[in-house]
């Protein structure tokens, strides 16, 4: 425990090269595809509109989408709501309508709102995450910054209102302040991170376990911090279910309800079909994203400068990979993969930059075979309502055959391009085209050897 709880180095921070130019790049990847409307938008913004409105019901806005519960007769979101809280200012800048004047396949508006929330939260992780990295491996924190963005599920969830972006870069956030000495700024984050996502309470918690390594006050600042968006996020509970310690999700009101009031919430211990889908599935962590394993082997790395950092990370990781593959549905239905996951991921990816500079050609390797996949993946999850034939990769060899006949091209996701005139096809094109460019230039700028600004803070 000693080894543990001695005082970190200060946190690792440095600005890599071309910086602007690969955040610039992986902006115009991720956050420029238009996906359909789903139940998540639905949920999340009908309460928007009900918070605008002073209500916290959400019907009629609801209609008949499935994302919601049911309590003494009233329908509410079965989401936390910090996400519909951030989306107010987006929401009321463009007038967001009601759901049914929506454009399914890809509102201007709704598109907005998620760049505004999700998209800006996806942008300042990118930011820290490269920063760290660098700091950790100077020279590899642009490989770093551009496999996390766009060689995991991260990228495929930053144009949607689903809140795992948003929390894991809170969540994210808090730990890095915590490992900069700022208890209460770190508890602010972790606390918001559980009003967006009540999954996220478990991180907050190994966060918790990290700064009482500091002792009592420490701990005092960060649960401090930590009050207020918890005692927000309890009122709104109250309010609307009865009690602060009441979740949504026991009354969830689709036909999931009896799967969701079994076990914790509908997880359970891990199963075998869950793993299997997790890891190796259809849309795997494995199967699309392959450089993870190199990250969990960096975090081995990793432990030998900061050995409590490294132990957050892995304890992140564990937590959320146990709780993905013990829910009823590994999925959570239509997404880009075992997406609970989402919010470790950034503490998982920690590793890259480690992994990276001990073996870079082998880390290189599996970073490009990630970006390939999970860009295929981003483009088409949304769109998608079959299993990939043989996962993805054997969906590309199929693209390779069929080319303008294969599935992925009938299920490319609409671009923000599009409006501009080309066609869905060529518009698509674009990300790809960005992906690549990021990738190349995070390489070139590796190759070309650390930058010469002194390290920040």
């Amino acid at each position: 425990m000693k080894s543990l709880a001695r005082r970190p180095d200060n946190l690792p921070w440095r600005r890599p090269r071309r910086e602007a130019l690969l955040l610039a790049l992986v902006a115009a990847a991720a956050i420029s595809p238009v996906y359909t409307i789903s139940v998540q938008d639905v949920s999340r913004l009908c309460l928007t509109r009900a918070l605008e409105h002073g209500r916290l019901t959400i019907s009629p806005c609801v209609g008949g989408s499935i994302d919601r519960a049911r309590y003494h007769g009233d329908v509410y979101s079965d989401k936390a709501p910090g996400m519909s809280v951030l989306a107010i200012p987006a929401a009321e800048a463009v007038r967001l309508p009601a759901p049914r004047r929506w454009t399914f396949e890809g509102d201007p508006r709704v598109w907005a709102v998620r760049v505004a929330t999700s998209g800006v939260a996806f942008l300042l992780l990118a930011f820290v995450f490269g920063r760290v990295s660098e700091g950790l491996a100077p020279g590899l924190g642009a490989p770093a910054l551009v496999t996390l963005a766009l060689g995991t599920m991260v990228g495929a969830l930053a144009a949607t209102t689903f809140d795992h972006v948003t929390a894991g870069a809170l969540a994210f956030g808090a730990f890095l302040l915590a490992w900069r000495d700022r208890w209460e700024l770190a508890g602010v984050a972790a606390g918001c991170a559980v009003a967006l996502e009540y999954q996220a309470g478990a991180i907050g918690l190994v966060l918790a376990a990290y700064v009482a390594l500091r002792g009592l006050r420490p701990l005092l600042g960060f649960a401090l911090g930590a009050l207020p968006p918890l005692v927000l996020l309890g009122a709104y509970d109250w309010a609307a279910f009865g009690s602060p310690f009441h979740l949504p999700y026991r009354y969830v009101d689709n036909f999931y309800a009896k799967q969701q009031s079994s076990g914790f919430f509908g997880i359970h211990a891990p199963r075998t079909h869950a793993v299997h889908e997790v890891f190796v599935g259809d849309k795997g962590l494995l199967v699309v994203s392959p450089v993870l394993l190199a990250a969990a082997a960096g975090l081995v790395l990793l432990a030998r400068r900061h050995p409590a950092e490294a132990a957050v990370c892995a304890a992140v990781t564990a937590i959320a990979l146990a709780a993905n593959c013990g829910y009823f549905l590994p999925y959570g239905g239509i997404s880009p993969g075992p997406r609970f996951v989402v919010p470790a991921l950034p503490f998982l990816g920690l590793g890259l930059a480690p992994a990276l500079a001990r073996a870079r050609t082998a880390v290189t390797v599996l970073a490009a075979a990630s970006i390939v996949s999970a860009t295929a993946v981003m483009l088409t999850w949304a769109v998608a309502d079959k299993p990939f034939r043989g996962t993805i990769w054997g969906e590309l060899a199929h693209l390779a055959r069929e080319r303008g006949r294969s599935r992925l091209v009938h299920e490319l996701a609409k671009n923000v391009i599009v409006w501009a005139g080309p066609n869905r096809l060529a518009a698509a094109a674009a990300v790809p085209a960005c992906a690549a460019a990021a990738f190349v230039l995070a390489l070139l700028t590796a190759a070309g050897g650390s930058a010469p600004s002194a390290p920040g803070a």
